[in-house]
């Protein structure tokens, strides 16, 4: 479940990433696609540091853990993404 939640929040994230960085952004799709890995990605790394808030499970602080974890993995994948390929463009 835990998954799940940093993967969907991930999604959102990127997309508010390529909404607020309008020279980063990607397009929906790809916004989407890079917050997807980015949120994977996020929540996965700060669950295996142990930076999970209420050490896992479905609580509140849990879940706000994944969320923030997951919709700034996605934020951060998305940058990332967009300078490259702005970089690659020039």
């Amino acid at each position: 479940m835990e998954l799940i939640i940093s993967l969907l929040a991930g999604a959102v994230g990127g997309n508010v990433a390529g909404g607020l960085l309008k020279n980063l952004n990607q397009g929906t799709l790809i916004n989407s696609i890079a917050g997807l890995v980015g949120g994977g990605l996020g929540g996965t790394i700060l669950s295996g540091l142990g930076a999970s808030a209420g050490g896992g499970g479905l609580d509140i602080a849990s879940i706000l853990g994944q969320v923030a974890s997951g919709g700034v993995g996605g934020g951060v994948v998305l940058a990332i993404i967009g300078v490259v390929r702005n970089a690659l463009a020039k």
